[in-house]
């Protein structure tokens, strides 16, 4: 397949296209109702707030609760190194990207170049555009993600050791308990009690599969009343977090963040080239067989890399005093070109997929 016709069979595929339009147009709905005072600046933290103590432990959690097999072990664990792994070559690298600056500012850049929106703001477009599998994948992913996040991140913007409350924060975390306790629930049910139960199709009985044995805690199989109400919870993850965004965006001053140069320099690395290099190091490890994933696993990473400031990060920065208003400014635009380039992406590795270039 040409590259010509594998963009038009992207661009004509109606779920790639509803994923990225919803996430525009929810983003641009809570922009609009932002700047129309319907939605205050509070609401939209109270919004983000829900999402991450609620929605997202619950679309964690659930992604959790599928059949284990050779393949998706060896790939989970392929992404698990590969969190680990990407973030120290970015640790290192990213403040050569601005090496011109001083010392403070490197420093701070780095960490903000590193570090991305990936729970918030990746894990949602994840779950619309990859499914369950997607969901999966980007939990384990960012096990990584948070050692290094709540403790080299905040070791190196506060000038501090690591404290108590920081790992507790990071133990305590609902998103971290629940990617941890799918993750176990997931690898250890081959070698717990079974349960013999009919076959659910969308949550109906097919009777016509008959029964098969899961392990006692896959809820949805064995909970249904337990399983749907997650789900429900689950499926409020990625609305409320884009019309989080677009009231985030609403409250923000623009056109003082655009006037500095270094914020575009920040975006355009953060959206662009990070995720880019992620394609580039993932396909390029996965081909020659050293941690081999499929399509879904390295487009996971690549949209997860594509995220804009991390909150945490951001949040590092003003409250130590490192270069608050340079943190603010480029969370501001590295946001916005994020909006604008997340949907070029997802076609772009629709593309390759379509091309065969990624198994």
């Amino acid at each position: 397949m040409t590259i010509t016709a594998a963009f038009v069979k992207t661009l004509t595929n109606p779920s790639i296209v509803s994923a990225i339009t919803s996430t525009i147009f929810i983003i641009l709905l809570g922009f609009f109702l932002r700047k129309k005072n319907v939605f205050s600046e509070q609401f939209g933290k109270t919004l983000a707030k829900v999402t991450l103590t609620v929605a997202i432990p619950a679309l964690a959690l659930n992604s959790f609760m599928a059949p284990i097999d050779g393949k998706t072990l060896s790939e989970g664990m392929s992404v698990l190194i590969w969190g680990f792994l990407i973030i120290i070559i970015f640790l290192i690298v990213a403040p050569f990207l601005y090496i011109k600056l001083p010392k403070s500012e490197r420093d701070v850049m780095g960490i903000l170049t590193t570090f991305g929106s990936t729970t918030f703001f990746g894990i949602p477009i994840v779950g619309a555009v990859l499914g369950p599998k997607g969901i999966m994948y980007s939990s384990i992913f960012n096990i990584g993600y948070r050692v290094f996040l709540y403790s080299y991140a905040y070791i190196k913007m506060s000038g501090l050791k690591m404290e108590l409350k920081n790992v507790k924060k990071m133990l305590l975390n609902p998103v971290v308990i629940a990617t941890f306790l799918g993750l176990i629930l997931w690898l250890i049910q081959d070698y717990v009690p079974h349960v013999t139960v009919p076959t659910f199709v969308k949550g109906i009985i097919d009777q016509s599969a008959g029964t098969h044995s899961v392990a006692f805690f896959r809820i949805d199989q064995t909970a249904l009343w337990l399983w749907t109400p997650l789900n429900y919870l689950a499926q409020l993850a990625s609305p409320l977090a884009w019309l989080s965004i677009g009231v985030t965006l609403g409250s923000l001053s623009f056109k003082q963040a655009a006037g500095s140069k270094i914020s575009w320099y920040y975006g355009f690395n953060k959206v662009i080239l990070v995720p880019l290099v992620t394609l580039v190091l993932a396909g390029g490890l996965s081909a020659l067989g050293i941690l081999p994933m499929s399509f879904v696993a390295i487009a996971t990473m690549v949209i997860m890399m594509a995220t804009p400031t991390a909150t945490v990060a951001s949040a590092y920065a003003i409250s130590f005093n490192r270069n608050a208003i340079l943190a603010s400014n480029a969370s501001l635009i590295s946001t916005v070109l994020a909006v604008i380039m997340m949907p070029i992406w997802i076609a772009l590795l629709q593309v390759i997929n379509s091309t065969g270039l990624l198994k």
